[in-house]
């Protein structure tokens, strides 16, 4: 899924059978060569896609992996800064999580008790719903203007 910087659902991919792990399933959905072509998109990733930072040219921003207690120590100021970057990661993706759990919260999905040959179906329908109800103005609160993120950001 991919969502503004904002938390609102751009793009749902498409459901495969099985198990699938994160980034096999950007691989094969043509992710990787698409933000090849796109210069200046940067996706806000979670730590499941390590590694295609490298394979897009930076344009995916994956979290450092936390420090393990076997490795060699650093210094303190060092490990200071590693930790404000992730969570200042984390502040910027909480967003883009939130997009995500909207999705999660229709009962269509969170309780889905049909054939999963259907799943590939609802989620797309669903998506859509949630899409166009996070753009509609609510009725109960003044409208206001998006606010302006830097040109060139995604999450």
């Amino acid at each position: 899924m991919v969502t503004d910087a904002v938390g609102r659902l751009l793009f749902c991919g498409q459901t495969r059978p099985g198990s699938v792990h994160d980034l096999t399933q950007v691989r094969q959905a043509g992710l990787v060569e698409l933000l090849a072509l796109i210069p200046g998109v940067i996706l806000l990733a979670d730590a499941g896609y390590q590694g295609l930072s490298t394979q897009t040219a930076g344009a995916a921003i994956t979290p450092r992996p936390a420090r393990r207690k076997n490795q060699i120590p650093v210094f303190p100021a060092v490990a200071a800064a590693h930790e404000a970057e992730r969570r200042a990661h984390a502040s910027q993706r909480i967003h883009v999580e939130h997009g995500i759990s909207h999705l999660k919260n229709w009962r269509a999905l969170s309780r889905h008790l049909g054939r999963r040959d259907h799943l590939d179906t609802i989620l797309p329908a669903v998506a859509g719903l949630v899409s166009s109800q996070e753009r509609a103005p609510r009725p109960d609160q003044p409208h206001h203007p998006p606010r302006a993120f830097p040109a060139g950001t995604a999450a």
